[in-house]
């Protein structure tokens, strides 16, 4: 027995194992954790882990019984399972069976379903087969009531027609003609039908003998020359055309330009006894009225133009102008009455309203060409007004004008001359504005009568015409605002003494303390002021000017409209003022910077406050630049100019004459530092300096005077710092300065008084020290310069900071 167990073993693990995928899905249906339940069961591991030990094996028998007590459970559900099972396949029969019927069953109500429906289907073919022999029958019936309405209105229509043609009712012919016409184009198709082409026919010969009928009325009313019955509207109009050329032929007086008003009246007469005579003969839309008027108008061109190629040189400016005004009056009267429809292309065109200009010329230009408007600076920010639309009559006479145009342009020409002298004598004979210092610069009042006048030509040109006039009147324009620029602004400008020639303010009279420099007045600072407000304004409106004019001339022209020259010189005189005002001040700096050069620092004892050559720069600061800011208050920009250019020319110039402080003490180096401070201080409020009104100023102002005087403050700091050990200090000075420069260098070891050996030695150890200081070294000098060995330096920067910190 003990022999056939493995065996018996082996082949029960044998019969026991399944397939993977079956093992899986008892796995998934009925999970469990039981080791028994899994498919690698291993019986000898089972019982080492029941019985881990020797000790264990003393419950092997409670051991042995609960796995009796298992198997028998087992036994029972497994025999309870297959007594349950004895009846399934009689019962699966059973249902298969039932399942059978009843798809039986199934599919013969599906068949009677099938069979309805077909029945249904036929049903309801027959019935919509009667449903549209009647829609068809009801379509027929109605498309013929509706063709013997047509053909019933035809007849009728054709009958009222021929009667009515023989009546000569020609209001009621109108109306029905073109109903006739209508109602016969629904037959087209119908046209092989005897009696409908026979209605056609009669349609074509009523039409014909209508035309034939209304013209020999025609002909009636207005017979031809030379026949003897009574004369009708066509010998009244060819007599008043036979009149008008005799009246005013060449030969004649009231032909010349001088009475072209009676031209007018003439016409004017003539259409309202037409209208009053035989204005109602003609339908409206035939505009026989405007006919009449646009065809005088072609006559009055052409001879016009005769007379003035015959008569050219009695033609004068005031004459020329005097006729063309009249012309636009009449031709602006014909807009009003008529809406242009008979003009070459047949249609009037819708004018487009433009955008808003941005232009301060942009007025009421429908006036008379004496209207004067000031253009205020205020006028640039007014909203502005559409352009008037166009007048489809415009041209229609004054085009004959044109070439004779010259007259006007050369007149405008001598006028702008005059113009220009006047204003330089009124400026000579005036002087320079007055101070006002309250109210701003002022803009010198020339410029707006220049631009006033301006103004008036260009309107008046524009009326005459859009073409190459127009860029005639430009290149006048040009050429004065040039003249305007240079004598009027430029030449008054405030001259300087220069003892080179050039341009320049910069005159000493001795380099000492105290010496005195040619400096502007106040009139001449103000009048500086005045010109670069009058050119900033030149500038603006000039511009705007450029802009109406290219909205003034055809579009094929726009491209040859350029005021950018005149815009540079303006641009020129504004430069050319602020360097003015610049030099000025630069130059009354000068002296004070010679007295702080020539000091002995080597010699200063202690410092105090700041030093007077300080307090005088402050002086001329404080004196001028009020009188600037108060007189360019309208040109706030202008100003930040002037503010920039003076600090770039100050700190520079401030900085080479400290250059020329040497030698220096420890404290003569304190007390610059001190003053350098200062200086900083006052650059830095110099924008509002003086002002009641405190403003913060620009940041690109701002940004140039903290980096000017910022170096200027780390010279000073370079030449306090002890120059032992040489390599401190010269790592003290590329750190606080970045200059590479050894002329920069071997200025600062003048400035501290070292002797030419010991200047050599630190020159050598500064070029071997420029291209990368170690960072071990720029520690040191950092260490060096902020707290030095020495006791009583260290002491004398704190006395120093605590003067700075005083003083702010």
């Amino acid at each position: 027995m003990e022999e056939d167990e493995p065996e018996l073993a082996a082949g029960l693990e044998a019969a026991l194992e399944l397939a993977p995928a079956v093992q899986a899905a008892i796995e998934q249906v009925f999970p469990s954790q039981d080791p028994l339940d899994r498919a690698d069961f291993n019986a000898v591991e089972y019982i080492n882990t029941l019985f881990p030990t020797e000790q264990s094996l003393a419950n092997i028998d409670e051991v042995v019984n609960k796995i009796r007590l298992k198997i028998r459970r087992l036994d029972d559900n497994i025999r309870t399972v297959v007594r349950g099972q004895t009846n399934v396949g009689q019962d699966g029969r059973q249902a298969l069976e039932e399942a059978q019927k009843a798809i039986q069953q199934l599919f013969g109500k599906i068949k009677d379903i099938k069979d309805k429906a077909e029945k249904s289907e036929q049903m309801v073919k027959e019935i919509t087969r009667d449903i549209k022999q009647l829609d068809h029958a009801k379509r027929h019936l109605t498309t013929s009531i509706t063709t013997l309405n047509h053909l019933h209105m035809l007849a009728g229509g054709v009958d009222s027609l021929e009667a009515m043609t023989r009546r000569r009712q020609y209001g009621e012919v109108a109306n029905l003609l073109q109903g006739v016409v209508n109602v016969l184009e629904h037959f087209n198709k119908y046209m092989g039908i005897p009696q409908i082409r026979q209605l056609s026919e009669r349609v074509k010969a009523a039409q014909n003998e209508l035309g034939q009928q209304i013209l020999a009325d025609f002909e009636e009313a207005f017979p031809s020359q030379g026949t003897k019955r009574p004369g009708g509207p066509s010998n009244v109009l060819r007599d008043a055309c036979l009149e008008y050329l005799v009246l005013f032929q060449e030969n004649q007086d009231v032909a010349w330009l001088d009475k072209i008003d009676r031209r007018y009246a003439w016409i004017k007469r003539q259409l309202v006894d037409y209208e009053e005579k035989y204005g109602r003969m003609f339908p409206p839309e035939w505009c026989m009225t405007e006919r009449i008027a646009v065809e005088f108008c072609h006559v009055t061109r052409t001879e016009l133009a005769k007379i003035m190629r015959t008569r050219a040189k009695e033609i004068e400016v005031k004459l020329l102008l005097f006729a063309i005004q009249r012309t636009t009056n009449f031709e602006g009267l014909l807009a009003k009455r008529f809406s242009g429809c008979t003009l070459a292309d047949g249609t009037v065109k819708k004018p487009e309203v433009p955008p808003p200009s941005t232009n301060p010329f942009l007025e009421d230009e429908t006036g008379t060409e004496t209207d004067e408007i000031v253009i205020e600076k205020s006028d640039m920010d007014k909203p502005k007004k559409p352009k008037v639309p166009d007048n489809p009559f415009h041209g229609i006479v004054s085009k004959c004008f044109e070439p004779h145009l010259y007259v006007y342009i050369e007149s405008q020409d001598k006028n702008l001359g005059e113009l220009i002298d006047r204003f330089v004598a009124d400026f000579k004979a005036q002087g320079p504005p007055k101070p006002n210092v309250d109210e701003g610069g002022a803009v010198l009042p020339s410029c707006a009568d220049l631009f006033v006048y301006y103004k008036k030509c260009m309107v008046q040109c524009s009326q005459l015409s859009t073409g190459e006039p127009m860029i005639a009147l430009t290149t006048i324009f040009q050429k004065y605002l040039r003249e305007y620029a240079w004598k009027i602004l430029s030449g008054n400008l405030p001259k300087t003494t220069s003892s080179s020639g050039g341009l320049t303010i910069t005159s000493l009279l001795k380099e000492k303390e105290g010496s005195e420099v040619a400096k502007f007045t106040l009139e001449e600072l103000c009048l500086i002021c005045s010109i670069l407000s009058t050119a900033e304004y030149c500038l603006a409106t000039t511009q705007q000017l450029e802009e109406k004019l290219k909205e003034k001339v055809d579009a094929s022209l726009v491209e040859r409209i350029n005021l950018t020259g005149e815009m540079d010189t303006f641009s020129i005189v504004i430069s050319n003022s602020i360097q003015l005002l610049v030099q000025d001040l630069d130059a009354a700096c000068d002296p004070a910077l010679t007295a702080m050069s020539k000091m002995q620092w080597q010699n200063v004892e202690h410092v105090g406050d700041q030093s007077p050559y300080v307090t005088s720069v402050i002086l001329h600061i404080k004196q001028n630049v009020p009188i600037i800011r108060d007189n360019l208050a309208s040109t706030r920009k202008y100003f930040t100019q002037f503010c920039i250019k003076f600090a770039n020319s100050f700190i520079p110039k401030f900085i080479n004459h400290l250059f020329k402080c040497k030698p220096i003490s420890m404290v003569g180096a304190e007390q610059l530092l001190l003053d350098t401070h200062s200086l900083k201080m006052v650059l830095l409020d110099l924008p509002s300096i003086g002002s009641q009104v405190v403003r913060k100023a620009p940041a690109s102002y701002t940004k140039i005077v903290v980096k000017g005087m910022t170096r200027a403050e780390m010279i000073l700091k370079v030449v306090m710092a002890p120059h032992e050990p040489p390599v401190v200090f010269v790592d003290n000075y590329i750190k606080l300065l970045a200059d590479c420069s050894t002329d920069t260098f071997q200025k600062i070891l003048d400035m501290k008084g070292l002797k030419r050996s010991e200047q050599s030695s630190m020159l050598d150890l500064f070029r071997q020290r420029l291209p990368a200081p170690p960072s071990g070294v720029e520690n040191t000098s950092s260490l060096s310069l902020s707290t030095p060995t020495p006791e009583q330096e260290s002491s004398r920067i704190r006395k120093l900071e605590k003067l700075i910190k005083k003083r702010l």
